[in-house]
Parts: C-alpha cells; structure tokens; sequence
C-alpha cells in the first residue's frame, strides 16, 4: 500500500494544493494535524484537501480540536477522523491519536492531552498497525530547535509494546522530514511537503 503522509500545514494553502495532485499517485493518504494556526482558519486547508479522494486518515494536532476538525471534514467522504481510534483500510488497521502529548506550554488555545491521557486511548491500537499521532514518540523525530527531545513518553511506550508497521507524525517542526526506528518500527515526522512511502 502506497502512502502519501504529511503533517503541519497551518493554512498553508499552496502546499495543500500540491498535495491533492501527489495523492492521485497512492493509495492513503495521512494527515497528522495542525490544518489551523491558533485555531483559526481549519476550513482554508481543508476546503483545498477535500478534493482527495483517495482513503484519507486525518487526526487534529493541538491547533485545532476533535471537534473542529470533524466539522471541517462533513462534507468530505473519503477522509476517517481518528483520536483515539481506528480504521480497516483494505486490510491494513490504521489508528490516531490526535492533540498534543505531553501538555504545551502554549495555554488555553492549544488542545492537549496528558500522557496518563494518552496512554488510556493508545491502549486499544492494534499491533502492528499504522500509528498517526500528532505527538512524536520521546527520542525520535522530536528535537526541538533548542535541541530537547519534546516527544511523548506514552507514544513512546505504545510503539515499544505493540510495535506498529509505521509512525507517521509531526507536531516538532525542526523535526520535519526526519525519520528514526524504535526496535522494527519506523518513525517519520512528515512535515508539510508530503513523502510517499510503502507499508504492507
């Protein structure tokens, strides 16, 4: 199954054009959140990436609720929200968990969960399935300009436990584009500009 992952797009509009003409040459398509700035203006991204019709799994990052990114995805057929859930597609079990892990500092804008959170939801995630997660794992595609790892320590454990066939997640952006293994896992931190790859 051929992939197209992205992540952090924040209104970028042109970008989200490009990626709707890369998703015609793969199967999936993923999108690990962060579609708005500050929660405005989801609906300026999603409006351009509502033209993919391809099987589109999306998960909100913490510049956008649950509740704003399946508002903006209505009238989008093929996209499947995912927090704390998951979904068959054509055999393979993909599962999100949206928001960002551990709490930012950012205050009351950003939606965050807690690690105990997270962990609670990232117990039902299949083994062996695609993980998307806004949140990177602590230790992988998570450095910071500052150089601290910033990732999650219950995605961390959850990659380690049910050893998922990919992570694809953003949320770090100086991170963007990098890839890491935990054990047989592959990590990725997509970024805005789309990467393509294959998963079984």
């Amino acid at each position: 199954m051929k992939l197209l992952i992205f992540s952090d797009l924040h209104r970028d509009v042109e970008t989200a054009k490009r990626l709707v003409e890369q998703s015609q040459a793969v199967d999936v398509v993923i999108g690990a959140g962060d579609f708005a700035s500050v929660r405005h203006g989801i609906e300026d991204t999603i409006d351009v990436l509502r033209a993919i019709d391809r099987p589109t799994v999306v998960v909100p990052g913490n510049n956008e609720s649950l509740d704003e990114l399946s508002e903006a995805c209505r009238d989008w057929p093929s996209a499947h929200i995912l927090h704390g859930s998951g979904v068959n597609i054509d055999g393979v079990e993909f599962f999100g968990l949206g928001a960002a892990v551990p709490v930012t500092p950012f205050g009351s804008w950003s939606f965050d969960v807690t690690e105990d959170e997270a962990a609670e939801m990232l117990a039902d995630s299949p083994p062996g399935c695609v993980l998307v997660s806004h949140s990177p794992p602590k230790g992988a595609v998570d450095v910071s300009s500052a150089g601290k790892n910033l990732g999650s320590t219950s995605v961390r454990e959850a990659v380690e436990q049910k050893q998922p066939a990919l992570v694809v997640c953003g949320h770090i952006h100086d991170s963007a584009g990098q890839t890491a293994k935990i054990g047989e896992t592959t990590v990725i931190n997509a970024g805005p500009q789309g990467m393509v790859c294959d998963v079984d």
